[in-house]
């Protein structure tokens, strides 16, 4: 799969990679955003229900399986690219949670607005920051739960603390 030369997928190529809206709708699912072949393959070996796999040799890109996968959210933190993401769609009408890796300080904390931003860092709007999870099992990469507006929530892979862009 060819991409641009800054490294972010086009919208083309992020089809194949997320679920369908039906699936969408059941409840949290994994998104994998990895599109490079280079060996590497934490993300199988983190998911308890083995719904992402790699055809081939670990030099493939993993897919996920979003009829198997439960959203738990084990591959986001055993990503070392960062390129995994947990979407639930299931929630309130015209709301939605994305659950993202954050290897910044300082922590956002429970109920804190943020500004969210795309995968090329274009501000997207707001979110609230609905947990915070932070564990030796998470490979002590936290893991931040952001509420966004649903129709968002394909493209929040990024977010700034408010002060931050003030």
């Amino acid at each position: 799969m060819s991409h641009r030369q800054d490294g972010i997928l086009e919208r083309r190529q992020l089809l194949p990679l997320v679920p369908s809206t039906e699936r969408s709708a059941c409840g949290p699912v994994a998104i994998i955003e990895c599109v490079e072949n280079i060996p590497c393959d934490p993300c199988v070996e983190a998911c308890p229900k083995g719904a992402i796999r790699i055809e081939g040799d670990m030099n493939g890109t993993p897919s996920v399986d979003f009829d198997t996968c439960d959203g738990c959210g084990l591959c986001v933190s055993a990503c070392p690219g960062l390129a995994i993401f947990v979407v639930d769609m299931s929630l309130d009408a015209g709301a939605a949670t994305v659950s993202l890796p954050y290897e910044y300080t300082p922590l956002p904390s429970v109920g804190d607005t943020v500004v969210t931003l795309s995968r090329e860092g274009k501000v997207l709007g707001e979110g609230t920051v609905k947990r915070v999870l932070q564990a030796l099992a998470l490979d002590r990469t936290p893991i931040v739960t952001l509420s966004v507006p649903a129709d968002h929530a394909m493209d929040v892979r990024h977010f700034l603390a408010k002060d931050v862009t003030a």
